[in-house]
């Protein structure tokens, strides 16, 4: 979705995810809309002023009192299309839930008829805590969006649900909040399936401390895993990097390429849409040391020699395979001949929609935010979409394999 011209309000309280609001702040901004920042006091403590009026659209506001405006809140409830807190304490909940405000944030929430998207970050045992829950379901039956922590780190080593969600779920669900307003909130038309998304680069062993492997870097299939998810499907992500999963994705870690094909297989039957963005490795060295060689171990009289084999390509497993129904994704990374190679590729796997991308145009593919693909599928079908954010990509096609089941 464009965020372009669109005006967001910020809220940020006191937690230590509140460094977390800057990255959200920071993509806001890059997606083309006006952030206006609140900070509370307790946000104060933890991350400065400075970082957040250089960021944003406008200087960050803390009160109700010392701004030009004789009335912040209003100005800026009323003219909010979205406002989103992030992270929102056990405090910031009560406060909201129970219409007190005390602060320039709690009196913006109350101020505006916008859509307002909370997203709690606390302790588990907070989080689990019978009034913090009320508090929340109390919002929600006033159509408040909340956006639920996710499990893992939290302050002090301790480990439990709690941790802010991730900012790429967080600009999601504001994104939702204002197709909703727009009366364009897409269908869940993947509730009840389960998809498998593969994503990153395998990493192939020389030694104990080198490998080879290549630039991917897992984006654009987490973005497919978190539109997927969002669209009401059981989502697995079969990954070799090591980001924040989407919310409510079950994350199954790998390495190397057969790692990823012992995750894989025997899933595999039981999907309902299966994407293989990640970039599997297509060869591997035959030998694997126990032990750190050294330089002159690679030949000292030229050029290193590391000897290669093909790994096996478990995508045409896949294909050959596939129960009836079943959606096959692939994906071809390509530097020329990209229509070519991918026609080609679709057809040797067996496979129902292709992505293809020619990753040495500028801000396409491996590392980017950004990619521009073309889906070929095998009825012939050819969609080009221009250069944009991964998120949109992922969008594309997921709407391809919805077209795909309704046809099949």
């Amino acid at each position: 979705m464009n965020l372009a011209g669109r005006r967001i309000v910020l809220g940020v309280t006191g937690g230590i995810a509140a460094y977390k609001a800057i990255e959200v702040c920071r993509r806001l901004v890059d997606a083309g809309a006006h952030v206006s920042p609140i900070m509370t006091e307790g946000a104060k403590r933890f991350v400065g002023e400075t970082t957040f009026s250089a960021l944003a659209s406008e200087p960050v506001q803390t009160s109700l009192w010392d701004e030009e405006s004789p009335i912040p809140h209003t100005r800026l409830g009323q003219g909010a299309d979205v406002i989103v807190v992030a992270p929102a304490t056990a405090r910031l909940l009560s406060a909201y839930a129970s219409g007190y405000s005390d602060d320039l944030l709690t009196a913006t929430l109350i101020a505006t008829r916008a859509p307002v998207v909370v997203c709690p970050a606390m302790h588990t045992e907070m989080w689990e805590h019978p009034s913090v829950q009320a508090n929340l379901e109390t919002l929600r039956s006033r159509g408040v969006i909340i956006v639920p922590p996710a499990e893992g780190r939290l302050a002090g080593g301790d480990v439990g649900t709690g941790r802010l969600a991730d900012p790429g779920d967080i600009v999601a669900a504001i994104e939702r909040a204002l197709l909703s307003i727009d009366g364009e909130l897409p269908d869940r038309d993947l509730v009840g399936l389960d998809v498998l998304v593969t994503a990153g680069g395998t990493r192939e062993a020389i030694d104990p401390v080198r490998v080879i492997t290549n630039r991917s870097s897992g984006k654009q299939g987490y973005a497919i895993a978190a539109e997927a998810a969002a669209r009401g499907a059981n989502v697995t992500l079969v990954t070799t990097v090591d980001r924040e999963a989407p919310s409510g994705v079950t994350v199954i870690e790998v390495v190397s390429a057969a790692d990823m094909e012992a995750a894989v297989m025997p899933l595999s039957a039981a999907q309902d849409v299966i994407v293989m963005a990640a970039a599997v490795a297509d060869f591997r060295p035959v030998v694997v040391a126990d032990r750190k060689l050294k330089k002159d171990e690679f030949g000292s009289d030229g050029p290193a020699r590391i000897l290669l084999e093909p790994t096996h390509d478990f995508l045409v497993d896949l294909g050959t395979r596939k129960p009836a129904g079943q959606v096959l994704v692939g994906f071809a990374a390509e530097t020329d001949n990209v229509l070519g190679n991918a026609r080609g590729k679709l057809a040797r796997k067996n496979l129902d929609l292709i992505v293809a991308n020619d990753v040495g145009a500028p801000g396409v593919g491996f590392e980017h935010d950004t990619n521009e693909v073309v889906l070929v599928s095998a009825t012939g079908m050819d969609h080009n979409v221009p250069l944009t954010d991964k998120r949109s990509i992922a969008r594309h096609v997921i709407d391809a394999i919805v077209s795909i089941r309704a046809a099949h």
